[in-house]
């Protein structure tokens, strides 16, 4: 016996439902001829979410231009699923004159000046269909049927794009923008984010007659910017009241030069004469430090003594006391510890010997003078 898991009859259910829309709208393309009468400019796809609106940019051209008598009245149609009104009369679902109206629509366009936008409002996914624009001007009645319009309706809101202008590196200025599909201008979702509070909203049209809403701020960027996440959250009114909420998020990746650089010493404090020293030096950069150098301190200025991020030697008996300061370096520039000091413990102790001789000869001549 063959068991199915509710995933697979799901994805088999979503497979169908493409498969028939996509059935439908070649079968819409089928019912084009070959000379259509009339034709619309407007995109071939749109969605809308359900219980807002759909802006439905719409132009309408008449291959005859004489058939069109612009001193008539122009009366807008539209009809879902099947284009040839004659055939089934029931798919004509608004007329701008008022004789239908079974679906929530108004023409917002001059019909007049050829425009047949329209607003489809009060969705819900019942309104997933294919669609055809038809124009009725006196004698001159035509439908755009090469020009179906695929809508689809769904229950969830789009999530918001983040977009990042500019080299992602510290000094640089870049800008982010972050924007949201506006299928409903009328009503258009509400951006927000965590890059700032109360950022400006802007809705801006597209070329192909929609709408997308953006909020936009330009940051100079440091190495306290890295690993950073945005969060942008667009909120779609509803149902006149009622919001649906959809987020998305990204990590900002700054590169920057080596900072937080410091050399530091082992074994810490006095150091004996043949005993190993190991100098390391450490340092934050992002990509990585590709190179550490280290410096010590000659009579004729920083003497370079080795390379590495730890620089090992052992102490000799006539070193006093030496001092040492590395530089951390990636593709975008270095930085210097500050100096480090090595004491010999002999020499040390050398110096305290004679300057303790040195108090009790003087308490000695004091002590004889009195």
């Amino acid at each position: 016996m063959m068991f199915i898991s509710k995933i697979q009859l799901l994805n088999c259910c979503l497979c169908t439902m493409n498969f028939n829309q996509k059935t439908k709208f070649a079968g819409a393309l089928a019912a084009c001829p070959q000379e259509s009468r009339l034709s619309i400019t407007a995109p071939q796809e749109l969605e809308a979410l359900s219980g807002s609106c759909l802006h439905i940019p719409c132009n309408f051209r008449a291959k005859s231009e004489k058939r069109f008598d612009r001193s008539r009245a122009a009366v807008a149609v539209w009809i879902k699923n099947e284009s040839r009104v004659l055939i089934n009369s029931n798919n004509v679902i608004f007329n701008s004159s008022g004789t239908v109206n079974t679906y929530p629509m108004r023409i917002t366009g001059n019909v007049s000046q050829k425009d047949c936008t329209t607003l489809f409002y009060s969705l819900n996914t019942d309104y997933t269909d294919t669609y055809f624009f038809r124009l009725e001007n006196g004698p001159f009645k035509a439908t755009a049927s090469c020009d179906p319009l695929q809508i689809r309706v769904t229950d969830s809101p789009w999530k918001p794009r983040i977009e990042i202008s500019g080299d992602l590196k510290e000094k640089k200025s870049v800008t982010i923008t972050c924007s949201a599909f506006t299928p409903c201008p009328h009503s258009p979702p509400q951006l927000t984010w965590t890059l700032q509070q109360d950022s400006h909203n802007n809705m801006e049209e597209n070329t192909d007659g929609t709408f997308t809403t953006k909020i936009q701020e330009t940051v100079t960027l440091s190495d306290s910017h890295d690993g950073n996440n945005i969060s942008c959250s667009a909120r779609y009114p509803v149902n006149e009241g009622d919001f649906k909420t959809a987020e998305t998020e990204v990590t900002l990746n700054v590169s920057y030069a080596p900072k937080d650089t410091s050399a530091s010493i082992s074994p810490s404090g006095l150091v004996s004469a043949g005993s190993s020293v190991n100098l390391t030096c450490s340092s934050r950069a992002k990509p990585p430090v590709s190179s550490f150098t280290w410096f010590k301190s000659s009579t004729d200025g920083p003497m370079k003594v080795s390379e590495g991020e730890i620089y090992s030697f052992k102490m000799t008996n006539e070193t006093d006391t030496e001092s040492y300061y590395c530089v951390a370096a990636n593709i975008f520039g270095n930085q210097t510890s500050s100096w480090i000091h090595v004491n010999n413990a002999g020499s040390f102790l050398l110096q305290l010997l004679l300057i303790t001789g040195s108090t009790v000869i003087i308490l000695l001549l004091v002590v004889c003078i009195w």
